[in-house]
């Protein structure tokens, strides 16, 4: 594998090149570039698979490099690294696909960390891209698979060509549209997770209309997982009947439900993107909070207004997360709820940008108490399970899906906790062990550790069910009688050694714990040798 370094520091690449465990990610190739111009000569010439970026720039900035990446270079995983703490480019690392956002300077557990999760994504979507294609390549002479291809490309070029017209009985028209129809894990589910089954299905329902009609042909749109796509070039009075037709019978017939979105007419001389386009616009602005029969949009009519940032929030969650409690997050909860419904709409845009926000927010949250980050689904994968069979959005169960996984990060937190402190009260013993021989006030603890006076006092009770000065006297007690079993020393002596100047008090202490004097101790275990 390959990596590229990109920043117009040079000791911030060479830092980045000392910290990572390159060779242990299988990373033998590491490349570095000044800005983004070098950086996209490189990435053309060599590929590399791990990208780590600078924001700020001269010539080409990060932005603009991560924008040229997502298009001309979608397999490699990029990783920010700024020494701005900025929403702003967080938002836009978020946007463009960066797998993390790393601040300088950099803490090399956290580097090497970011680095291994790249690579083990890498490596993930890499397999799945190898299987795709061999399995692409094993059916590709199937008439199906073959209509996709091709139809697919249509979608993206600019013209229909002599062999679309022949082979799957296109008509030249003076206009065509599109319409775009949304396959989701619900409705793979209602196929017994056989995917193909499920689009086979689908489509030959559509094409049988289409074919009678004499107006279209429907196709798996291969560009974009979970979509379908009709092509019109006839009888556009009666697309909008025609695509109800086709939503009804798929609902009646299978219970599922897939909604349609139909984009604008264009004529021969357009893309057909453009009607895709905008039928896709319609897919991520229509209102998931109305609850409707029949999920069919043709027009977009909501007023349009900017996203809301889950960001604008940080200082609440913060709080939140410090208090530590369950409760402490209903009030932010609910009112991140109440901005978001302000005016009973919620978009799909909207809630995916939240969606993403909220894994970024959390991922910080998991590494900062250095806690394992779990892989997660694709973002509108994870979406799936708040729609119903009916296709309508289930805003509560959504709600508590977010507080039940937050109750287990708090769960989670606690319990580190409770292990941190209680290793630092075993460092404590430690330390009350190599000074037994002295008096160790509570306040030197206290600063040695960084903690409370009044919090070691409690926490040590509760750990080995004895106050710190009671301990201190049975532990010199041990020692003590281990001396006077094992040498010729006399009484005072292992007063001074065990951390007594008077004699007399460790013989008054020692017969009090031990109920006989240190004589007499000494006498009896020399009668038993």
């Amino acid at each position: 594998m390959k990596a590229l370094i990109v920043d117009d520091e040079k000791h911030v690449r060479e830092g980045i090149m000392i910290l990572g465990a390159w060779a242990q990610n299988g990373i033998s190739e590491i490349y570095e570039a000044e800005n983004g111009e070098e950086a996209i000569h490189l990435i053309q010439k060599y590929k590399p698979e791990i990208i780590f970026s600078d924001m700020k720039m001269p010539k080409m900035d990060g932005v603009s490099l991560l924008e040229w990446i997502k298009e001309n270079h979608p397999p490699s995983k990029t990783i920010v690294v700024t020494g701005y703490d900025d929403y702003h480019y967080m938002r836009k690392a978020i946007h463009f696909g960066s797998s993390d956002y790393l601040l300088k300077p950099i803490d090399p557990e956290i580097l090497n960390h970011t680095l291994e999760t790249a690579v083990k994504d890498w490596k993930k979507e890499e397999l799945d891209r190898e299987r795709k294609e061999n399995s692409s390549q094993l059916i590709n002479e199937m008439k199906p698979v073959y209509r996709d291809r091709k139809l697919t490309k249509l979608i993206n070029s600019d013209h229909l060509t002599d062999d679309l017209y022949e082979g799957f009985g296109i008509h030249s028209a003076d206009q065509y549209q599109v319409a775009l129809i949304r396959i989701n894990g619900k409705t793979i589910e209602a196929f017994q997770g056989d995917r193909d089954l499920a689009y086979f299905t689908i489509l030959n329902v559509i094409n049988e209309i289409m074919m009678e009609n004499e107006c279209g042909i429907g196709f798996r749109y291969l560009s974009h997982k979970g979509e379908v796509v009709i092509i019109f070039w006839n009888k556009f009075e009666q697309i909008e009947e025609l695509l109800k037709r086709i939503y009804q019978m798929l609902r009646e017939t299978m219970n599922i439900s897939c909604p349609i979105f139909l984009g604008k007419p264009v004529n021969k001389n357009n893309r057909l993107m453009d009607s895709y386009l905008y039928a896709k616009q319609l897919f991520f602005n229509r209102n998931i909070l109305a609850a409707v029969e029949s999920h069919f949009y043709v027009k977009d009519n909501l007023p349009s207004h900017s996203l809301r940032n889950l960001m604008d929030y940080s200082s609440q969650i913060e709080m939140a997360v410090q208090a530590g409690e369950n409760g402490a997050f209903v009030e932010v909860i609910h009112q991140i709820e109440s901005d978001l419904t302000a005016d009973h709409i919620l978009t799909l845009k909207q809630l995916l940008h939240l969606e993403n926000e909220y894994l970024v927010i959390s991922n910080k949250w998991f590494k900062h108490y250095h806690l394992s980050v779990l892989a997660t689904e694709e973002i509108e994968k994870r979406m799936d399970p708040f729609f119903d069979e009916t296709g309508n959005f289930k805003l509560e169960e959504y709600i508590k899906r977010k507080k039940r996984e937050i109750a287990i990060f708090l769960k989670k937190v606690k319990k580190k906790n409770l292990l941190k402190n209680s290793n630092i009260i075993h460092e404590i013993e430690k330390y009350l062990q190599a000074n037994f021989d002295r008096d160790v006030k509570l306040q030197e603890i206290s600063e040695h550790f960084y903690i409370s006076r009044e919090y070691i006092s409690r926490k040590f009770k509760q750990e080995f069910n004895v106050n710190i000065s009671d301990y201190i006297v049975k532990f010199r007690m041990k020692k003590a009688k281990s001396l006077l079993k094992n040498s010729q020393l006399k009484i005072y002596e292992i007063a001074n050694m065990i951390g007594y100047q008077d004699d007399k008090y460790f013989r008054k202490v020692f017969k009090k714990v031990e109920g006989i004097t240190p004589n007499e101790y000494r006498e009896v275990h020399m009668n038993l040798k």
